[in-house]
């Protein structure tokens, strides 16, 4: 099976302090309007694990490890066991998720297959469907209290279009996660323009007041 769409050979900006490559998973189980990666979600894979591991082979010494990224990775059927296989050639590993899967989560870490993960924070529950055409609050709550309760090192993240979310929802989604026990930084993304986009979204004209946000997020370029 050719899960992968593509493979970023190198970055020093998505896995914290590892050099790594990145694996984009094609497919997703969500349709987020601001989503990035049109052509990743709605695509199919070229390059099966094999191809992969061989990839990884070459690279031993040089990179330290891997971001498993989508799309959705999570919903590949094998994840688990091709995350042992990364793991057997020395590598650490990062989950990019959206959080909907809190199932094979929970799998991963009890594995002890996953060393950092980033988790997504879409939006508030009465927005989920508007902005990601589906999903629901209470999965990503399931993988947040599981992260939280895991021993492993991880974030949480939102990307911000302020015609779909505004600052009473940050601040809300801000104060959701502190009530709940996160003490970390709460990363937020500016959408930014000149993109192709499965909303096919341009930038917004409404004014943001960031002084107001400044105590509740930290704002990630």
């Amino acid at each position: 099976m050719k899960a992968l769409y593509d493979i970023t050979p190198f970055t020093l900006l998505d896995f914290p302090d590892t050099p790594a490559a990145i694996f984009w998973f094609a497919g997703c189980n969500l349709r987020c309007v601001y989503c990035y990666n049109p052509d990743i979600v709605f695509g199919t894979g070229h390059i099966d694990e094999e191809e992969a591991l061989a990839f990884l082979r070459r690279r031993q010494g040089l990179l330290e490890g891997v971001v498993l990224s989508g799309g959705e990775c999570t919903t590949y059927p094998h994840l688990l066991s091709f995350c042992r296989s990364i793991k057997s050639l020395g590598y650490k590993i990062k989950l990019d998720t959206n959080g909907m899967r809190p199932d094979v989560i929970k799998a991963l870490i009890d594995n002890k297959l996953i060393d950092f993960c980033a988790l997504d924070y879409k939006a508030p529950e009465a927005k989920m469907d508007e902005i990601c055409g589906g999903g629901n609050e209470k999965r990503f709550w399931e993988s947040f209290k599981i992260l939280r309760h895991s021993g492993v090192d991880f974030e949480v993240r939102t990307t911000f279009h302020p015609e779909l979310l505004d600052e009473e929802d940050i601040i809300t989604m801000a104060k959701s996660l502190k009530s709940k026990g996160y003490d970390r930084e709460y990363y937020v993304q500016i959408f930014q323009g000149g993109m192709k986009t499965i909303g096919k979204l341009s930038l917004s004209n409404r004014r943001v007041d960031y002084e107001r946000l400044a105590p509740h997020i930290t704002l990630r370029s």
